[in-house]
C-alpha cells in the first residue's frame, strides 16, 4: 500500500499554517451483512489533534480509511472545510484530498533511498529542484534523520523508518496529516519517543491530524480531542479530561482504564456524591445520569482512586471504624520506577494497579480508601450485556 500524498499548492512548513476542518455526517459502511460504521458523525477543528479510540473491530480503521478515499461510505457525507468530499455518486480520489497518512506497517519504497521517499510526496508540487531538496532536507532534519538520506529502508531500524514516514508526511505542508495506529509494531521506549515527535511536529506544522489508536495511554497523551468508538458507534467524543473523568457510558469507562469493579445499590446523594451501600460499607461515589435511588450500581473504580492506609492495631472498633475504609489483603506488588503497582483484594472484589510510593509486602493486611473522583456509578449489567458490548 502506498502512502497517500498531498497535491495542494506549496507552502512553507511553519506554525503559521492552518489545518482544515473535516466534518462527517452520517456515514455508514458495511462488508456484506457486517456493519462496520453505523451513522458516525464527526467533527474536527482546523489544526485539531483528534484521536479515534477504539478496540479491534471498533470501526477506526474504516472510518480513517473512508476519510482517506481508500474505501467508499455506503452513505453519508465527508467535507474538508466547505469544500465537498464524499457523498453519494460523487467521491474525490485519494490524490486529489490534499492529505498524507502514516500506516501502521511504514510503507516506504523499498527501491527508494530515505531521501527519495521524502521527495517522492511533493513530486506534484512543481517545486524548482532547489526548493524541492530544500524541503526534503528541512523534513529529514526535522526527524533527525539527515545523516540517513542516502540510505535504504531496509537498511533501517523500525523506529528509523517511522521517522521516514513521518518526514514524507510533513514535507508537503499538507492540511490534514491521518495517522493509522503508527506506534503499535515498535517497542515502549521508542513508541515514546516518537509519540512526542509526532505530537511536536503535526502541531508545529499546523496540519489538523486524525490519529487511530487502541492504546488509551497513547490516546490521551496526543489528544486534543477523543472519540470512543465501539461496535461502529462514537459513544463519546470529549477531551481527554472529560473522557477520563465523566466517561458516558460503561463501556466508555471500562476502556479507558479501571482498577477494578464492586456491586452495590445506589441509596441517594451526599456532600456533592453519589453514594451507594457496598455490603457493610458507604462509599462515595460520581454517578452517571441514568443512575436512580435504590437500584443496584456497578461502580467502577479507578486505578487513580484507590488509596492503601495502615490498618489500626483491633480494627474495627467503634471508635475508629469508618465505613469508607474497607479492609484489604496485598496480593501482589510490582515496582513501576515512580513507586509501587499493588494488587489488592477485599471482600467485594479484586483491584489491580493501586498505587503507592512504598511497596506494602504481600500477604499485609491494610485498609483501603476509595476516593469518590474516580469511583464511577453505572446501572448494573448482567455479564451477557457486557460481553456483547465488547
Amino acid at each position: 500500500m502506498t502512502v497517500i500524498q498531498s497535491s495542494g499548492p506549496a507552502r512553507e512548513l511553519t506554525a503559521e499554517s492552518r489545518g482544515e476542518g473535516v466534518h462527517i455526517r452520517g456515514v455508514r459502511k458495511a462488508y456484506g451483512t457486517v456493519e462496520a460504521l453505523k451513522g458516525v458523525d464527526l467533527d474536527i477543528a482546523a489544526s485539531q489533534f483528534t484521536v479515534l479510540l477504539g478496540p479491534s473491530g471498533s470501526g477506526k480503521t474504516t472510518l480513517l480509511r473512508g476519510i482517506a478515499g481508500i474505501e467508499r461510505f455506503d452513505v453519508g457525507s465527508v467535507h474538508f472545510g466547505d469544500k465537498l468530499i464524499s457523498r453519494g455518486s460523487h467521491h474525490l480520489p485519494s490524490e486529489r484530498r490534499g492529505l498524507s497518512m502514516v500506516f501502521q506497517d511504514y510503507a516506504l519504497w523499498p527501491h527508494m533511498t530515505v531521501r527519495q521517499n521524502v521527495a517522492y510526496a511533493i513530486r506534484r508540487q512543481r517545486l524548482g529542484a532547489t526548493a524541492a531538496e530544500l524541503r526534503v532536507v528541512e523534513a529529514l532534519d526535522r526527524v533527525g534523520l539527515s545523516a540517513k538520506s542516502a540510505a535504504y529502508p531496509h537498511e533501517l531500524s523500525g523506529g528509523q523508518q517511522q521517522r521516514v514516514a513521518l518526514a514524507r508526511a510533513i514535507v508537503g505542508d499538507p492540511p490534514l496529516v491521518l495517522f493509522d495506529e503508527p506506534l503499535s509494531n515498535l517497542d515502549a521506549d521508542l513508541r515514546e519517543r516518537l509519540r512526542v515527535e509526532i505530537a511536536t511536529l503535526t502541531r508545529a506544522s499546523g496540519a489538523t491530524a486524525l490519529y487511530i489508536t487502541h492504546d488509551q495511554a497513547e490516546a490521551f497523551a496526543l489528544a486534543d480531542q477523543i472519540g470512543v468508538l465501539n461496535q461502529g458507534r462514537i459513544e463519546q467524543l470529549g477531551t481527554p479530561e472529560q473522557i477520563y473523568q465523566a466517561p458516558a457510558t460503561q463501556f466508555v469507562a471500562r476502556f479507558t482504564g479501571l482498577g477494578g469493579s464492586f456491586v452495590g445499590k445506589y441509596v441517594g446523594d451526599r456532600g456533592g456524591y453519589g453514594q451507594v451501600r457496598v455490603g457493610e460499607h458507604q462509599l462515595r461515589c460520581v454517578p452517571s445520569s441514568t443512575v436512580a435511588r435504590h437500584i443496584d450500581v456497578e461502580l467502577l473504580i479507578r486505578p487513580t482512586a484507590s488509596r492503601l492506609l495502615p490498618r489500626p492495631e483491633g480494627w474495627p472498633t467503634s471508635a475508629s471504624e469508618n465505613l469508607e475504609d474497607i479492609e484489604a489483603t496485598i496480593v501482589d506488588v510490582a515496582y513501576r520506577g515512580r513507586g509501587y503497582d499493588h494488587v489488592v483484594d477485599c471482600a467485594y472484589g479484586r483491584l489491580v494497579g493501586v498505587f503507592d510510593v512504598q511497596a506494602w509486602p504481600r500477604g499485609t493486611r491494610c485498609l483501603l480508601r476509595i476516593e469518590p473522583d474516580g469511583c464511577l456509578a453505572f446501572p448494573a449489567e448482567d455479564r451477557a450485556t457486557r460481553s456483547n458490548s465488547r
